[in-house]
């Protein structure tokens, strides 16, 4: 992905996000950029001086890139549940950080502990429960692969820690493309 198009995204986030903290109408996002025209997965993350305010994304696109980037930036500030009580608000815009990662398809995979720290992003499932990471969040948090694994379970899936050593739990991996721009960088 070009520089540009980076930018493209990121303007049609910071944008949305606007509109919506705002209660202004949304406007879907128009490119005739073949590439930002892919059917892609992508999270949008907002983070207030490194404090996250909201985080949704969708592993597969089932609309064009630059309009998934749209709709899911409106989730993140809406209606990620975590922050129920506690939406963005117009005036915290400004200090607000726009992270975008456009996701690779998932791979199921039976060694899971061979996925790359920092490189891999995962998604566990025992068919009626799931969590998943991005890859970044291990270079956050610094975790090691079985803590990568075991946080997953057990915090965002809601199975016990060791869960995903279990057969008939199932882990994908998948990696993606990240970037993203504090709000008064992006133009």
């Amino acid at each position: 992905m070009t520089e540009k198009q980076k930018n493209i995204l990121l303007k049609v986030a910071k944008d949305t996000v606007t509109a919506a903290v705002s209660g202004r109408p949304v406007h879907e996002p128009t490119t005739d950029d073949p590439e930002l025209l892919v059917e892609q997965g992508c999270f949008v993350t907002l983070k207030n001086i490194d404090r996250l305010r909201g985080c949704i994304g969708q592993f597969e696109g089932d609309r064009p890139l630059i309009e998934m980037v749209c709709s899911m930036a409106v989730s993140s500030c809406m209606y990620d549940p975590r922050f129920g009580g506690d939406r963005i608000t117009p005036a915290e815009l400004p200090q607000l950080d726009i992270e975008i990662s456009v996701l690779s398809p998932m791979i199921q995979t039976n060694e899971p502990e061979n996925l790359r720290l920092g490189i891999d992003g995962i998604y566990i499932t025992d068919g009626r429960t799931s969590g998943c990471f991005l890859p970044q969040v291990a270079t956050e948090t610094g975790w090691n692969v079985e803590e990568f694994l075991g946080y997953c379970c057990a915090h965002k899936a809601g199975l016990a820690y060791d869960a995903w050593k279990n057969a008939n739990v199932e882990v994908y991996l998948f990696t993606a493309n990240v970037f993203g721009a504090d709000w008064n960088d992006i133009q």
